[in-house]
């Protein structure tokens, strides 16, 4: 069936709820009788009623914004730094890892690399950081390493790498997670440095693996390119190591005993 044209309300005419609908406020429309009562009740000045209508507003318009910033993450999941268990580690900077939640390191163009054992919770505490930066209004996208790679080189035998490596460098905040969980070869990890360095003092940006440093020559095909990537991401990226057992092995053992 097709679509019926939307027919502009007769402006002269229209009630005050049509009005604001056609304006595109639309939770004001909702809330405004429910307002005006409780105004009319209250014996509210007229200032106050106005700023309650444009709370509302904008209340609403902010967690739309956070909708459409998460869903353009493409985070798997979406974790929160208060779900996370910080007694399960053995070792973790908890301090430094709250202390990110403010932010500050995106206009510093700097980032975190979280470091541990599969299952430590590496990539909850990245996605966290990633939550919170879309609830700030922060341009943020979220990638497995692997999946970013493939993606780069589908991209570069079609002859549009310019335009697919857009989608790393532009954001704000990108996550690259499970570093090491795959290795590269040659292309993948030129690729691979084409956006760390396409990022660099640009743009922030937060990594996990399991793999140390010293290990990354067999993750990125050679000792030069891998050199050439840490380089730029000690730089400006802290590490945060995690020592511990693994959640998921832990909570499939606790739920066997149940």
């Amino acid at each position: 069936m097709p679509r019926r044209p939307r027919i502009a309300p007769n402006i002269e005419k229209a009630d005050l709820k049509t009005l604001l609908h056609y304006l595109g406020l639309h939770m004001a429309a909702e809330a405004y009788e429910d307002l005006l009562a409780q105004a009319s009740k209250g014996n509210w000045p007229h200032k106050k009623l106005l700023e309650e209508l444009a709370s509302r507003e904008a209340a609403a318009k902010k967690e739309r914004s956070v909708q459409n910033r998460v869903a353009q993450a493409h985070f798997p999941v979406v974790k929160t730094i208060d779900s996370f268990d910080f007694s399960f580690p053995k070792s973790i900077p908890k301090e430094q890892v709250l202390a990110a939640h403010s932010l500050d390191f995106l206009e510093r163009h700097e980032g975190f690399i979280f470091l541990g054992d599969p299952g430590t919770g590496k990539s909850h505490l990245a996605i966290a950081l990633g939550y919170t930066a879309c609830m700030r209004g922060v341009r943020t996208r979220f990638t497995q390493a692997i999946d970013m790679v493939n993606d780069l080189q589908e991209a570069a035998k079609d002859r549009r790498l310019t335009k697919a490596m857009q989608v790393y460098r532009q954001p704000k905040l990108l996550i690259i997670d499970e570093i090491g969980y795959l290795p590269f070869d040659q292309s993948g990890s030129d690729l691979f440095f084409q956006v760390i360095s396409a990022r660099y003092e640009r743009g922030a940006t937060i990594l996990t693996t399991n793999e140390p440093f010293k290990n990354w020559g067999r993750v990125f095909s050679n000792n030069t390119v891998a050199s050439a990537i840490i380089d730029r991401l000690a730089h400006h990226n802290d590490l945060i190591r995690i020592v511990g057992d693994s959640y998921r092995v832990h909570h499939r053992k606790a739920s066997r005993k149940q």
